[in-house]
């Protein structure tokens, strides 16, 4: 077994395909490919899979992320189509607007999600902007980042897991996790830049990650109460659908609980305004003014 290979845990009857990061003494350190989980195993308890075995395993999972995606652009498309309408009603013919909805930055601790996040974004027309930043480091990359880029949402994410050799399995204890200390303090950077959990929304967490803990520290939607794996694009969707919600309205997770593959188990938050804007009138009639 080498770095980069494809493996499956005999010892978890094979539920999922990682990645190996790196292999240390005999064991293996391990990337969950479709849920943000990190993990590690002995090299023995590793058997590799083909590709065919991937696609199988990435397709069973598809449909069901398809059926959000399918519900973010058309809750998007009702957006568009009842601004037009309550416009025509309200204004002379001829008259435009624009949207601005949110802008995202997403901060991503696994390179490959983050290529498929920015794409997704992209499919949505979610303006966003997308760095790797390896766990430990995030709470410095925000720091650098959030000053340069003005979000109006951010999105802390990665891989994460609670340690099951440690003898105190006390899932409180922030020590038993492989990263949740490393988003709460991204968490908390976010917070020392802009308090005011309406201002600047924080979507944090990945897979098993610390719920409580992520909501103190001060974000908005945090995985994972249940403390079970979350699908790798689930925080996308709860930013797509705050990004095209009205600053009028109010979101709850009642709201985006079916938009995410793993529901309320996987994430959970507080009731937060949407960062959705129309302007008045459209930019090429403002500019010809200026």
């Amino acid at each position: 077994m080498r770095q980069g290979d494809l493996v499956t845990r005999k010892s978890y009857g094979g539920d999922l395909v990682f990645k190996i990061e790196q292999v240390e003494r005999l064991r293996a350190v391990l990337r969950g490919i479709d849920y943000r989980l990190m993990a590690d195993a002995p090299l023995t308890d590793l058997t590799a899979v083909n590709s065919t075995v991937v696609f199988e395993h990435a397709r069973s999972v598809t449909p069901q992320f398809r059926e959000s995606m399918r519900r973010l652009e058309q809750y998007r498309v009702d957006l568009q189509l009842r601004n037009q309408q309550a416009f025509r009603d309200k204004q002379k013919a001829g008259s435009t607007y624009f949207e601005m909805p949110g802008k995202v930055l997403h901060v991503d601790g696994d390179p490959t999600y983050l290529r498929k996040c920015m794409q997704l974004y992209g499919e949505l027309r979610v303006p966003a902007e997308g760095f790797y930043i390896p766990e430990p480091q995030m709470a410095d990359g925000l720091y650098r980042l959030l000053p340069q880029i003005k979000p109006d949402i951010v999105v802390i994410t990665g891989h994460d897991g609670i340690i099951k050799v440690r003898k105190d399995r006390d899932i409180n204890n922030l020590s038993n996790y492989k990263n949740s200390r490393n988003f709460v303090n991204a968490v908390q950077m976010a917070r020392q830049y802009e308090r005011s959990r309406d201002s600047l929304i924080v979507v944090a967490g990945a897979c098993q990650s610390h719920f409580e803990a992520l909501l103190q520290a001060g974000a908005n939607f945090a995985s994972s109460p249940a403390r079970v794996l979350i699908h790798a694009l689930d925080p996308l969707c709860i930013a797509a659908k705050v990004a095209y919600t009205s600053i009028k309205d109010t979101i709850s997770m009642l709201d985006v609980m079916d938009l995410t593959v793993t529901g309320l188990d996987g994430l959970g938050g507080v009731e937060t305004k949407g960062s959705y804007r129309l302007g008045i009138p459209g930019m090429k009639e403002a500019e010809q003014h200026t």
